[in-house]
This record gives C-alpha cells, structure tokens and sequence, in this order.
C-alpha cells in the first residue's frame, strides 16, 4: 500500500545511524578517518572507491528522474562526494602524490560528475515526461540505474583483488561497512511504501548490503 509518510521515514532511517546522523552521509567518514589517521591506504583499492563515486552520479540522476524521496535522491549525492575524498587519500597516501596534486584530482573528478549528472537530468527530463514519455527516455533513464548497480558490483573486483593479494581484510573499516549495509535495508525497506516498486534501485541497494 502506497504511504509517502512511511516512504521518507524509512528513506531518512536508510541515512541515519542510531544516534540520528545520516547514514549514507557519514558512511564513508570511518573510512576516511581511518586512511587519515593511519596516514595509509594499503588494503584499500583505489579503483573501489573511484567506481563508487563514478556509479553515485549515475544513481544520483536516476533518483532524481524517477522523483523518489528526498533523502534517497541525497544519498548519492553525498556518498559521491565522500567516495571521491577517499579516492583523494588514495592518491596522497598510496600514489604518493602532492596534496596539491590529490586534491585537485578529487574535486576535478567531482566537478566533471556533477557535470555528467546534470547534463543526465536535463536530457531526459523531458523525453522521460515522469514515467509517461517516449520509449527511448524511458531506456535512457533505466540504463542509469542498471549502470549504477553494474558499476557498484564491478567495483568489489579490484578490492577482492586486494584481499588475495594481502591475505587478509587490512585499510577497510568495520564501522563504515556496518553503517553501509544498514543504509541500504532501510532505504529498501523505504521503496517498498512507493505507489509503485522500484526494482532498479531496489537492486542497486540491495548490492549495498550484499557486497561485503
């Protein structure tokens, strides 16, 4: 049964740890806390997070297009972003690159992105007419969310590479996959209160709580 109430409910509990932060906003912070604190990203592939923040612009428009709820057109907004960062830290800490040099890496990215979005948005706003529009906006706006649940199971290979390379789980944080896999089944939980099921983002998180 249809409940908008119990929609953005769930889609913010999907953001919020218990202590009411958002979830998929601070996610990433662990790990980024951890890189920060132990000056190292060894363990941590640098291909994961790039890809994560790749498939958050396409999930992003795809949010956006299908009019879901606030707090799940925010989510990969931010998780982006935050993706972004760590990739940041893997150019500093494992590329050895200049802080100048990694910093202008991230946000070129994130800018370039946040382009790619837009332009995404503005595209098929119109030719997609909020579900009832031509067949080809239709696809388009399907192919971004199959791109975004495609580019977030890719994204396990290189760091199960990485786990088989070392022998053992070392970079990553316990906390920030936690945090991950509950966003994910709240906001699963939240589609379910839709007029009509979305199974694309269903599946995109749903990846979310499967992947670690």
């Amino acid at each position: 049964m249809p409940n908008s109430v119990a929609e953005n409910v769930l889609g913010t509990a999907g953001t919020c740890t218990d202590t009411g932060t958002v979830c998929w906003t601070v996610q990433l912070i662990p790990q980024v806390w951890k890189s920060w604190r132990t000056k190292s990203t060894d363990g941590l592939s640098h291909w994961l997070v790039l890809m994560w923040g790749v498939s958050a612009a396409f999930l992003g428009s795809y949010a956006i297009l299908l009019d879901l709820n606030i707090p799940l057109v925010v989510q990969p907004q931010l998780f982006g972003c935050l993706a972004l960062v760590s990739w940041g830290q893997c150019q500093y800490y494992g590329e050895r690159r200049t802080p100048r040099a990694a910093s202008l890496m991230a946000l070129g990215t994130m800018f370039l992105l946040g382009g790619f979005e837009a332009a995404m948005v503005f595209a098929l706003r119109r030719p997609y007419g909020a579900g009832a529009g031509t067949e080809a906006g239709k696809r388009g706006v399907q192919f971004l969310g199959i791109a975004s649940a495609v580019l977030i199971s890719l994204a396990l290979i290189p760091q199960y590479f990485e786990i088989w390379r070392l022998k053992e789980v070392a970079g990553i944080s316990i906390t920030f996959m936690l945090v991950d896999a509950l966003g994910g089944v709240f906001s699963d939980l939240s589609l379910a209160f839709k007029q009509k099921f979305d199974v694309i983002a269903a599946v995109a998180y749903t990846l979310v709580v499967v992947r670690p």
